[in-house]
């Protein structure tokens, strides 16, 4: 009971505040309060398999099953909180919308077959540097939600790429066409594996991931995005 009052007190002098409208939050609101949970950009994708995230690997890589949870519009909200989760340390936006997004997608038929799951990696150099990878926060999302076990060492980017921003399709293909490796194939054999990334551009990075998964033997692909941009 001490302890709450005295957590209670901290709160009075240092609110938590609301991630994407900075407002107090709630005592049962994490992170990001309900009236902006409620007012963000839901694709739905997860409930349509003919969706336009599909539409973007059709014909490139075969994969069972594609959804993104939320639109990234320019100057949105979902922008501002991934670039706060990206380059502002808040790694517990990209932990709590994968809770939310997993708790979506257990309820769908699409991803009722998942054996793992796989965060997209980043450059060990690059990742020193930011402190974390966040592809690898959201996927520790949604694995809780799932109850499905995560790897992320298995796949790795062996080579450091240049940012993606403002790149053309073709460029940015040609910029990962060789950066990825397994480093252990025994552990992704037979088993349907989904792949999580924050936002989906043109795809060209998941494609190349999927590609290295895709030459171990039994292995199926489902890919999930934090968002999708539009």
């Amino acid at each position: 009971m001490i302890m709450n009052l005295f957590r209670s007190f901290l709160g009075l002098i240092f609110p938590d505040l609301c991630l994407c409208c900075n407002v107090s939050l709630a005592g049962n609101e994490k992170s990001i309060c309900t009236s902006c949970i409620y007012s963000l950009p839901k694709t739905f994708f997860h409930n349509d398999n003919d969706n336009p995230m599909e539409k973007i690997f059709r014909g490139r890589i075969p994969v069972e099953s594609t959804a993104a949870f939320l639109y990234f519009h320019k100057g949105g909200r979902v922008q501002e909180l991934m670039h706060k989760l990206k380059y502002s340390g808040k790694q517990q936006i990209g932990y709590y919308l994968g809770k939310l997004y997993g708790n979506e997608l257990a309820n769908s038929k699409n991803f009722s077959g998942i054996d793992l799951i796989v965060p997209v990696p980043m450059h060990p150099a690059k990742q020193r540097k930011r402190g974390y990878n966040q592809s690898e926060v959201i996927a520790k999302g949604i694995a809780e939600s799932l109850n499905k076990p995560i790897n992320i060492k298995g796949l790795a980017k062996v080579e450091k790429t240049q940012t993606q921003t403002r790149k053309a399709r073709f460029v940015r293909w040609e910029n990962v066409e060789t950066v990825f490796a397994v480093r252990d194939s025994s552990k992704f054999e037979n088993k349907h594996i989904l792949i999580v990334d924050d936002v989906l551009t043109t795809g060209a990075t998941i494609e190349s991931c999927c590609q290295k998964l895709l030459e171990i033997k039994g292995v199926k692909i489902s890919v999930v995005t934090l968002a999708i941009a539009s």
